[in-house]
Order: C-alpha cells, then sequence, then structure tokens
C-alpha cells in the first residue's frame, strides 16, 4: 500500500540499518525548507557509510505502517520506541 501524495520515485534519506531490516524506523522528519523526509532507526551510531537515499516507495516496501505518516506537514516529525508503538508527532524546531 502507498498512501503518500507525492510521486513513489520521491528520494528520501535513510541509513543501511533500516535498509537492511536490521533495525526498525523509529524517527521521521519532513523538512520544512526542501520537503525532504527522512526515515532513521532512531540510534546516534551512524557516520557518512550508513546515508543512503532510496525511493519513497522502497520505504513503504520495507514498513508500511510508515503510510500512518503520509499526510505529515512539512516542518514536522515523528518518534516511536519500537516498531509496534504508536508514533508521536512534533514540530522540528527552525
Amino acid at each position: 500500500m502507498y498512501t503518500f501524495s507525492e510521486p513513489q520515485n520521491t528520494a528520501c534519506f535513510t541509513c543501511d540499518h533500516v535498509i537492511n531490516k536490521k533495525r526498525p524506523i523509529l524517527s521521521v522528519t519532513h523538512d520544512a525548507e526542501d520537503g525532504s523526509w527522512q526515515f532513521m532507526c532512531g540510534h546516534d551510531d551512524h557516520d557518512e557509510s550508513n546515508a543512503k537515499v532510496v525511493s519513497l516507495k522502497q520505504i513503504t516496501e520495507i514498513d508500511n505502517t510508515i503510510n500512518a505518516l503520509s499526510n505529515m506537514p512539512l516542518g514536522c516529525g515523528a518518534d516511536r520506541e519500537s516498531g509496534n508503538d504508536e508514533w508521536q508527532g512534533y514540530r522540528l524546531s527552525e
């Protein structure tokens, strides 16, 4: 299922932990400046080698629960404690 209004081939940022399904997506942001999406594992042990660019469609295939965030406005984010928890939305600081 794909519920985002952006085209399926929209580039978004993630980490190799998410792509390799070693960690669930626990943090999502929708940047106000350029509209970019980030789908991260929520850990802070990353460096440049962990960064990956994939399509929005690929992210929904990795974890279809992120479709619940498809209407998240620009300048907002959402976190959750585990892959089974509800998303908790917030406003990104400017």
